[in-house]
């Protein structure tokens, strides 16, 4: 229960320092469920496999890892572990360092907008150069504008990335942007309520959120690992005997939801509640129009809801 009343007391400590914000912290979920979608299909669009492929990289997973370290630069493995932080590290050092010396960091991400590019083109069509994707553009990329990077090492490589010139790209960095500072805000609120990478996908699992066959083969950890997690969970008394959530596991998933949405709320602190609304209202279509045509699966290991 230790840890348990920590992620609550953290969360209620948090709550008082951010009383001054009139954003109901449900928006900053809501939001997430909106512009995930349309940052995300880079990871399942055929474009981006095919472009990391002919750029030698050597494999999916080679691809994913080096197209979202790429903004870090050449760094070795640990160090995309440790700030992707629920990964295997043996999944990681297949990948890292070896994908940059197929191909450097800075062509990684020239490749990855070009097939983000080519991926929105296929999934959105016409809407694509509509004035709902220019307006939620601008909008998106004003919300950027209010997130401190402070702390945020994955958002903050991406800062330092120039913005695109077409408004469909405008828009999927900004979603970029968006995802990776809510991301390392998740990653600070589970290291800070006693969970490594293995046990929160257990404890993801165990609410019946994702399915553990999704989550363990894309996350690399060996059943003896995923099984030692759940031990130690069932040993805090947050797994029942089933390997469920207990009433104590659900308090602690419960507050570290609660607490990563009110850390992704600054973006929309800065663009104010009606212009938040709007943003949402506009990405909604855009991203159900990506999942109606197959850019997102579902289940997918991203826990992310249809939108």
């Amino acid at each position: 229960m230790l840890f348990c009343r920590a992620a609550v007391r953290c969360a209620t400590l948090y709550s008082i320092a951010m009383s001054h914000i009139d954003l109901d912290p449900a928006l900053a979920r809501r939001l997430w469920t909106a512009y995930e979608p349309y940052h995300a299909m880079i990871y399942f669009a055929p474009e981006a496999r095919e472009a990391f492929k002919a750029a030698g990289l050597k494999g999916y997973w080679m691809g994913y890892f080096a197209s979202r370290a790429a903004a870090l630069g050449a760094v070795p493995a640990p160090v995309v572990t440790a700030t992707f932080f629920n990964f295997a590290p043996r999944m990681v050092e297949r990948a890292i360092p070896d994908a940059w010396r197929f191909c450097a960091p800075e062509q990684v991400l020239a490749v990855r907008l070009d097939a983000a590019d080519r991926a929105l083109r296929r999934l959105l069509g016409d809407a694509l150069d509509s004035p709902a994707v220019a307006e939620a553009a601008d909008l998106a990329r004003a919300a950027v504008a209010g997130c401190d990077a402070a702390g945020r090492t994955l958002f903050a490589a991406h800062t330092a990335l120039p913005w695109p010139e077409a408004p469909h790209l405008v828009l999927w960095q900004a979603a970029t942007l968006l995802r990776e500072f809510r991301h390392d805000g998740h990653i600070a609120v589970l290291l800070s309520s006693g969970l490594d990478g293995c046990e929160a996908h257990v404890t993801v699992a165990a609410g019946g959120n994702v399915p553990r066959a999704t989550l363990q083969a894309n996350r690399g950890w060996a059943d003896e690992e995923w099984e030692a997690a759940a031990a130690r969970l069932t040993a805090r008394g947050w797994l029942d005997e089933a390997g469920q959530l207990s009433a104590a596991g659900r308090e602690v998933r419960a507050a570290i939801e609660a607490q990563t949405d009110r850390l992704a709320l600054p973006p929309l602190q800065h663009l104010g509640a009606e212009d938040s609304e709007r943003l949402e209202d506009l990405l909604r279509p855009l991203s159900r129009q990506i999942v109606a045509a197959g850019g997102l699966p579902s289940p997918n290991p991203l826990g992310l809801p249809d939108p």
